[in-house]
């Protein structure tokens, strides 16, 4: 009987190997919150260290408080990130099960846009990140449009992955040098500092082992456990150093964003506000005098800067999606189909950029999650889009957030901008590249160097000017090469020798 009742019990597996499918719910609500939990789990903290970098190097001043855009910009961020995930289940009819969130690829993209038209480090061009991803959107939503019309093939032929895959490496390792000034930099100082880089080391290896060697829930979220202990041995540091030793080489934490929701001017100070309080938006931040004036120029230099990476990133969703048709066994790009995917990203792209200013793109965080709970019920992704939403008015999550010290990202990054490089080579490797070839060699090389090197193109003189950046430039010209040069016609007679010298070469191991 015993028997009986646990085989009745255990749960159903669809032929593809799924416990719950794509228009399936769990039976049980705590079971429905608990997978839910997982995924915000899985994208939190690849989700607002896009902020954390991103705006680091800026303040704002809110209702008469200056404080760090980087921290402010973080509850925007959880909340686009919900906001868009639930745009893009309406538009795919919930039949994919994936989880939108802020994009690495485009923080470089980012960091150069609010950069645009500012004379001094302390107010950033906030107005165009929302232009930008509202460009990135219109991108998605046209080539959406040609895919529907012409197919995909002509996408394949302007974009091969012996120029992608290089690109995605330009983008990762363009980022190197923020990864490098966060680990390196004490905050609280601005000064080159041990204990720092010591702390951001921490947050790397326990990241990296846990990725590597960790099983389960470990292994998927290592972002998060790699994160905690730098940031808890910041905090001892901190604690012993600073406080016990009043020394401010040890003081690389800053609980004043925490300890300013319950106590001012050395004085209980408990509100309402103290636990639950609105997002600051980026649209309200600007409109607060948090950014520079947006011309027409900018705007230009925004479409250069942007639409590039946009291209790229089309791939990498095109990608993410047949790694998701992969789990499920089911063709995604047919079901609901590429067109509607690339629209609900298109426009979720477009959305958080007036909410935070980042892009939203598909995780491959989130992807492992269905692929390993074999979980791809799409009213479990809906329920974490809820959590993400609300995570964002929750004032305690979001102190302690901007609490964690930039060296802890820093050390983080190091993995996070290395495995975007890494993962244009994995592409290379994934498509069966052959680098022996001279035309595949000069395409990535020209791409590598131009990128990387920072050859950017700027036109005009004075407060007119426009720029095509290090990029942008590299995947033109990549683009170019890779049209230049025609595959060559192989040589028959060669062939001929190559089969003449295998022939000889069996006949005498035969003689043998």
């Amino acid at each position: 009987m015993g028997k009986e009742a646990a085989a009745v019990e255990a749960p159903k597996v669809h032929p593809n190997g799924m416990i719950l499918e794509v228009d399936e719910s769990p039976k049980k609500a705590g079971q429905w919150v608990i997978l839910a939990i997982q995924h915000v789990l899985a994208m939190f903290v690849a989700c607002i260290t896009v902020p954390l970098i991103v705006f680091s190097q800026y303040n704002v001043t809110i209702n008469g408080v200056t404080q760090s855009l980087a921290a402010v910009m973080i509850a925007p961020t959880l909340f686009s990130a919900g906001i868009g995930t639930l745009f893009y289940l309406f538009v795919t009819k919930f039949k994919s099960p994936m989880f939108l969130a802020s994009s690495f690829a485009y923080m470089g993209a980012m960091s150069e846009a609010i950069a645009i038209d500012v004379n001094n480090g302390s107010v950033p061009n906030l107005w165009i990140l929302p232009v930008g991803m509202a460009m990135v959107g219109a991108v998605y939503c046209i080539v959406a449009l040609f895919i529907r019309i012409f197919g995909v093939e002509w996408l394949n032929k302007l974009l091969p992955p012996i120029v992608i895959g290089p690109v995605i490496m330009v983008i990762g390792l363009s980022l190197a040098g923020s990864a490098i000034s966060n680990l390196t930099t004490n905050a609280n100082t601005g000064s080159y500092n041990l204990v720092a880089i010591l702390c951001g080391l921490i947050a790397m290896a326990v990241t990296a082992i846990c990725a590597h060697y960790g099983k389960k829930t470990i292994a998927l979220i290592p972002f998060v456990l790699g994160m905690g202990a730098g940031y808890v041995a910041a905090v001892i540091f901190t604690l012993i150093g600073y406080y016990g030793c009043h020394s401010d080489y040890w003081h690389i934490v800053n609980f004043d964003s925490l300890t300013n929701l319950f106590v001012r001017d050395g004085v209980a100070h408990i509100t309402v506000q103290s636990f639950l309080d609105y997002p600051k938006f980026l649209f309200l931040v600007a409109a607060e005098g948090g950014s520079v004036g947006l011309t027409g120029t900018a705007v230009g230099q925004a479409a250069l800067i942007f639409i590039p990476v946009s291209l790229v990133t089309i791939c990498e969703h095109i990608g993410d999606h047949k790694n998701m048709s992969n789990i499920l066994q089911r063709d995604l790009l047919e079901n609901p189909g590429l067109t509607r995917t690339l629209i609900g990203d298109g426009v979720a792209t477009a959305i958080s950029g007036i909410f935070c200013g980042a892009a939203n793109t598909t995780y491959g965080e989130n992807v492992a999650v269905v692929g390993v709970t074999k979980i791809a019920s799409t009213k479990v992704i809906a329920l974490a889009c809820v959590f993400s939403i609300l995570l964002g008015f929750f004032s305690p999550v979001m102190g302690l957030v901007q609490t964690i010290p930039g060296c802890v990202t820093g050390g983080v990054s190091l993995l996070l901008y290395g495995f975007i490089a890494a993962s244009g080579v994995k592409m290379l490797i994934s498509e069966h590249i052959d680098m022996g070839k001279t035309k595949n060699i000069f395409v990535a090389s020209v791409i590598l160097v131009a990128g990387i090197g920072g050859l950017a193109l700027t036109f005009g003189t004075g407060e007119v000017k426009f720029t095509i950046t290090s990029t942008a430039f590299s995947m033109i010209l990549g683009i170019l090469m890779n049209l230049l040069l025609k595959e060559k016609n192989p040589d028959p007679n060669e062939y001929q020798k190559e089969d003449m010298a295998n022939l000889s070469s069996k006949n005498e191991e035969d003689k043998k």
